[in-house]
């Protein structure tokens, strides 16, 4: 039997490697003459570059940048062997480099991801993915632009400060300084998140309570979005507003659109294809998939669908093995996911669970092994 282990990482407990070598084992310890292929996945979101870099021999490159609230860090993107980046704008950006205190969306800023992107371009890199997942910022990307040389001015004709609070107080957009070597890389944003940039559905009102913000700040930022929307309409000549995926990481993708003329896609299908996964499953007995939660929405752009869309053209059987099963999961048996497994085998603590990721998920693999023993001894008699 030769089984494909093609999973998600499972955020805060496991990275993807970490989730293919438990699996593994756990197969392993029952099923003496599998056959396996281990190929970690990520969406866009954390694990990206780990995953891209692993799985095609690339590289890590560390480099001194700014945290969400300007603090000097230390922080790393990956280079691939044919000079492509790959960033994760967590990695200088993301929420989980605050402490829960320090949860502010009106000051937290962009500037480090701009660093990155900077940073790549010196380095020769001509193409650059960048993933928009975790981000602690609802900036507009108004920080990332400064990095690279776009002025924000006030009435004062001096550059605004750092943070969502900020954007009001743009009355001109200045390009002129736009490091001029954007216009010849080619900018790809990986993200599943379609929303825009304000309103209803837009980057504040969505994603603003998880990075701190209240109702009353949520307006404010929601409000302040719209107002950089509009100034990047009279100076750029870019209505970016409405464009779905604009909100992605509080807002970040309106910027890497308005001025980096980035494209965007949908980060799972896209790592699926520079992976050539399609290639490497096609002719295995089983995929085994995952991640950390499964429910409603793993249908709209995550691994497990992702990688289940590609078996079902084959006719192979997926199982997914998630940390937990939420509302909504048996949405994803209508594409392509057969059976679905939870790990968590006893009441625990979430902080038990999360502690415990391998060692449960090592056990669940173990209890699938037993199962397609049974099967193969039911079909031998």
């Amino acid at each position: 039997m030769k089984i494909a282990i093609a999973v998600d990482s499972y955020k805060g407990s496991c990275s993807s490697w970490e989730v293919s070598e438990a699996v593994e084992k756990g197969l392993r310890s029952i099923l003496n003459n599998v056959e396996t292929l281990k190929i970690p996945i990520a969406d866009g979101g954390e694990g990206t570059v780990a995953t891209l870099v692993n799985g095609l021999n690339g590289k890590f490159r560390n480099i001194r940048a700014l945290d969400p609230l300007g603090r000097g860090i230390s922080c790393r993107y990956g280079i691939l062997p044919d000079r492509t980046a790959v960033i994760e704008m967590a990695a200088a950006s993301g929420l989980p480099l605050l402490k829960p205190e320090e949860y502010d969306p009106l000051r937290t800023t962009t500037f480090g991801t701009g660093q990155l992107i900077l940073d790549a371009m010196d380095q020769g890199c001509k193409k650059i993915y960048i993933g928009l997942g975790g981000s602690a910022t609802n900036d507009g990307g108004v920080g990332m632009a400064q990095a690279l040389g776009v002025k924000f001015n006030d009435t004062m004709g001096t550059q605004i400060s750092f943070g969502g609070g900020e954007l009001s107080k743009i009355k001109s957009i200045d390009i002129t300084g736009l490091d001029q070597r954007v216009q010849a890389t080619e900018i790809i944003i990986l993200s599943d998140v379609t929303c825009p940039l304000c309103g209803p559905t837009g980057a504040s009102v969505v994603f603003g309570p998880q990075k701190g913000a209240n109702p009353e700040i949520i307006k404010v930022l929601d409000q302040n979005l719209y107002y950089l929307g509009n100034m990047i309409e009279k100076y750029l000549g870019k209505r970016v507003t409405d464009v779905p995926g604009a909100g992605a990481a509080g807002g970040l993708g309106a910027s890497l659109l308005a001025f980096c003329d980035a494209e965007i896609c949908s980060g799972v299908e896209e790592i699926l294809q520079i992976l050539q996964v399609e290639e490497l499953i096609k002719d295995v007995d089983l995929v085994i998939t995952g991640e950390g939660r499964i429910d409603a929405q793993t249908v709209f752009g995550k691994v497990p669908v992702g990688i289940a869309k590609i078996a079902k053209k084959y006719n192979i059987p997926v199982v997914a093995i998630v940390g937990s099963i939420g509302e909504g999961a048996e949405a994803v048996y209508q594409s392509g996911i057969d059976v679905i497994l939870d790990i968590v085998n006893r009441p625990m603590s979430l902080q038990e669970a999360l502690d415990s990721g391998v060692v449960l998920i090592e056990h669940c693999a173990e209890t699938l092994a037993r199962t397609l023993a049974v099967g193969k001894k039911l079909e031998i008699n």
